[in-house]
């Protein structure tokens, strides 16, 4: 009789391939980027399309009211990390405010363009969405990322 093989721990059921990728940083990363993503594109329609605002005001505000969210999720959720809030949270503070300004930038380039403002939005995400993966996890979070094998 063969001794019983855990699925999970079977390379061969391409199980072990799968936790792999979702413990992946890069994983997580996406999934909470995602999230904040559509809480950030939420609070913009608010302000710009129920509230009136005018767009730049109402892309910043947006942008810099997921803040909180999207340290946190991208801190605890994606990287695991464990460096002092302080110095993380001013690093973090600092790439907000190049984001901020970068997204603020793309929009109201776009905006004008058949993609409108939902298209800029999209387009300021991909470009942020690279540069801000490695800035997270080698310069944000990155002095104690847990040392969850990859």
């Amino acid at each position: 009789m063969r001794p019983a093989v855990d699925p999970i721990e079977n390379p061969a059921s391409g199980n072990l391939r799968v936790r792999r990728i979702v413990q992946h940083p890069a994983a997580r990363y996406l999934v909470a980027g995602g999230i904040a993503f559509l809480f950030d594109i939420g609070l913009l329609a608010l302000l710009k399309n129920v509230f009136g605002w005018p767009l730049g005001i109402a892309t910043g505000t947006a942008f810099l009211g997921s803040f909180a969210f999207t340290y946190t999720i991208q801190r605890y959720f994606s990287f695991g990390s464990t460096s002092p809030h302080g110095r993380a949270l001013l690093k973090y503070a600092a790439l907000v405010g190049i984001n901020t300004l970068a997204t603020v930038a793309i929009v109201t380039l776009i905006n004008p363009t058949p993609l409108g403002w939902v298209g800029g939005k999209v387009i300021a995400t991909c470009a942020s969405l690279v540069w801000n993966y490695f800035a997270y996890r080698y310069w944000v979070f990155g002095s104690r990322i847990s040392s969850k094998r990859e």
